[in-house]
Formats: C-alpha cells, structure tokens, sequence
C-alpha cells in the first residue's frame, strides 16, 4: 500500500530544496559577492582606505568570503543555528584583535543587503532569515568567554590537564610527554587521559588563539605535541582480544583537524576494533577504495567546520553510490553536528556522536540494527 505525500510534506520539500539552492547559489557566486560585499563597506566609510590601504581592503574580501562559506552551507541544510554559531564565534575572535561588534554587524547587513539585491527575490528571503538568526545571536555573547569548566574543575586530573596545558604553551614537549606517561604507567586510564587531559586542553588552546592570546604558530605546536604524546601512549591502547569488526576513520576532505577524528579511532582499538586512521582531508576516491578493501562496518567521518558540512554530504553520497552501499555504516562527528544534532540525517549519515567515547556506543547501536540514529 502506498501513501500520497500529504501536502504539508510537498510544501516541506520545496523549502527545503529552495534552501539547498540558496545555499548552492551562494557558494557558486561567493568571490563576486565578497567583492560586492566589499566594495559597498568602503562606499559607506571612504576613511577606510587611508586607514588601512590595500591589505586592509584584501582582509575585509577575505572577512567576506569566510562569511558567505559559512553562511552558504548553513542554509543549504536549512540550520540557521550553524550561522548563528559562526558568528557568535567570530564576534569573540574579532574583539580579541580590537574590532568591535558593530563592525561585525554592519557587515552582516551589508551582506544581506547585497544577497537581496543580486540573488532572486525568494533566495534572498531564505538568506535573510538565517543572517537574521546569526544577527540575533550577538547581544547574548559576551566579548571574551569564560575559562572552560574542564580546567578549572576538582577532578581527579583536573590539575594534570592545567600542567600540562601550561608546558605546552611554554614550548615545554619533553616534560608534558614525561608527566602523561607516568599518569599512564601509574594506571590512568588512557581513556581518562584523552577526555580529561587532551579534550579540554585542545580546547583551551583553541580559544586562547580565538582570542588573540597565542598565534597560530603556537597552536600547531601545541597540537602537534600532543599528537606525538598520543601516539606515545599506543602501548596502552591496543587491545589483546579483538572483536572482528572494523572501522575506518577520516576528516572530510578539505579539513585539517584531525586530532578529533585520531582519538575516536583510538577508543575503538582499545574496544578491540581494527581501525584505519586515514588522517586529514583524505581524497573520497581513496577512502571508498580503503572501504572495500578492509571490508569495513564503520566509517566515522569527521569535520571541525560548518563550512565543510557540504563535503561531508558529499562524502556519505559518494559512498552510498558505491560498491559499499548501504552495508557501511556510516558515523559522523564534530562541532556542526554538536550544534545541530539532526544534522546528521540532512548529510545522509546513519547516526552522530558528540565525542569519542559516545561514538563507540553509537556505533555499537548502529550495528545491533536498532535503526539511525
């Protein structure tokens, strides 16, 4: 027996392919638009040119074009909260580096003012209600957020995560190594060690650049130091007995973050998986290959970035089209999808984790057949 689509479903999918156009539009014509966007922000203030010259009008196009990606794909999968985080994020990145919020405002409507002038009049509209949201996101986001309570807490390793973040910052790899591997030897857990000493460290870290308070050069050291601490600890992570299940484990292609992604392969070999960490930004064709080849249950996708949501769309299409098929399950992670939880169903994903040790779970689930998530 079939059933009519009833017409509230029809009129849902249309808005919904109206805003998957929008968003496609926006990202097609992004560098003209920045341009646009640009140019109208120095026809408003004509000082800004002899303030700041040519580099400053490059960095404003540039401010412009990271507006529109995020913008883009938060409205070609109708999640006007992904903008809303962006720009609360930016707004906090740019006071660190003394520009004020009204400058973020007046670009945000300019933006719009732009879109309304040079898209169709009913993309427009689907643009504006989600700058509208990222707009209304402002008043309630203070100019520097609160010390994360991971660090500042009364946990048993509380202060191992404040040591160790504070020999990192100081460029101090070798003790920062030394103090982890004797927590290690001394039987903390290596799952402790990950979300109570790594997580809430490379969080730190990332504020403190969005604040202005490290450069980015410190940050890839700091990260890359505990990359090279994690991998110190593999002893302690591979399992003795093994389940027989596999998984494969990537960032979208185009996105850089990888540690996120690194430790949720972590969890699942010392749950007994066999796992396959591709790392960063790995090609879809080379991933589908790996998929077949190691005959994998679960591939675990991540992305750091709203404005990768797209490739990761992409990425699950690609493997669905594939001789894989519907046979893999596949998990995605990451801050978009902590955002908008319902995400994963808009990228074609059988289920969401918020971190590593949830991820397990969740793929757990996935493979007892209970359905997606």
């Amino acid at each position: 027996m079939t059933t009519e689509p009833t017409a509230a479903h029809t009129a849902l999918a249309a808005l919904a392919a109206l805003a998957a156009e929008t968003g496609q539009e926006i990202a097609a014509r992004r560098e003209r638009l920045a341009e646009a966007v640009t140019d109208r922000q120095y026809e408003l203030h004509p000082d800004l040119a002899l303030r700041f010259g040519p580099a400053g009008r490059q960095r404003c196009r540039e401010d412009a074009v990271f507006h529109l990606s995020y913008l883009a794909e938060a409205v070609a999968v109708d999640q006007p909260a992904l903008f809303a985080d962006y720009v609360a994020w930016a707004q906090v990145m740019l006071a660190g580096r003394g520009i004020p919020a009204e400058d973020l405002v007046e670009n945000l409507r300019v933006l719009g003012d732009v879109l309304a002038r040079e898209l169709p009049e009913e993309m427009a509209a689907v643009a504006a209600g989600v700058i509208a949201a990222g707009l209304a996101a402002l008043p309630t986001v203070s100019d520097v957020p609160s010390e994360p309570p991971a660090l500042l807490g009364e946990g048993p390793l509380a202060a191992l995560a404040r040591s160790y973040l504070d020999l990192l910052l100081a460029g101090n790899r070798q003790e920062a190594s030394r103090r982890i591997l004797d927590a290690a030897r001394s039987g903390t857990a290596v799952r402790d060690l990950y979300l109570e000493v790594f997580q809430p460290c490379q969080h730190e870290i990332g504020r403190l650049w969005q604040i202005n308070r490290i450069s980015v050069a410190q940050e890839h050291l700091c990260t890359a130091a505990t990359q090279l601490i994690m991998s110190q600890l593999y002893p302690y992570v591979f399992a003795e007995e093994k389940t027989g299940r596999t998984l494969v484990a990537t960032c979208v292609e185009g996105d850089l973050h990888e540690i996120g992604i690194r430790m949720v392969a972590d969890f699942f070999e010392m749950e007994g998986w066999n796992t396959f960490y591709l790392g960063a930004s790995t090609p879809t064709a080379s991933l589908v290959k790996t998929l077949v080849e190691r005959r994998a249950d679960v591939l675990a996708v991540s992305t750091s970035r709203t404005a990768h949501v797209g490739a990761v769309a992409r990425l699950v299409a690609a493997v669905r089209a594939s001789e894989v098929g519907d046979r893999v399950k596949i998990l995605v992670g990451g801050h978009p999808f902590n955002i908008a939880p319902d995400l994963c169903r808009r990228v074609g994903a059988d289920g969401c984790a918020r971190d590593a040790l949830s991820a397990v779970v969740e793929a757990g689930r996935l493979l007892a057949g209970d359905g997606v998530a």
